[in-house]
């Protein structure tokens, strides 16, 4: 955690108008660990969103819910498998449709 302070402190002596992305990746099978984790990130960084992964099995995902609503963070992308091409754009819709198992019209 220490060198990450370090890095964010020479951005900002460096360049401080530096556009910056801040992402962490947690393993969505941790469940409320995974929470704790990001907080822990968020006292030393300013996290400006989360790569959730391991969606590809049974993890639900769910604390993607927790992570927005407590601490704010959006889920940015998600991993469903161990593919770059895996690695996909968080969509919200898609993710409660899947969590509650609701189909799309026009799906068996």
């Amino acid at each position: 955690m220490e060198e990450l302070k370090k890095i964010n402190r020479i951005i900002d002596r460096e360049y401080p108008e530096a556009y910056r992305e801040t992402l962490v990746v947690l393993d969505g099978t941790t469940g409320q660990n995974a929470l704790a984790q990001a907080r822990q990130f968020m006292e030393v960084a300013d996290i400006t969103g989360i790569i959730l992964t391991k969606l590809d099995g049974t993890a639900k995902g769910g604390i993607a819910v927790a992570i927005q609503s407590e601490l704010g963070i959006p889920v940015k992308y998600v991993g469903i498998g161990e593919k770059i091409d895996d690695l996909q754009k968080f969509d919200a819709d898609d993710f409660v449709n899947a969590l509650f198992n609701v189909k799309e019209k026009g799906e068996a």
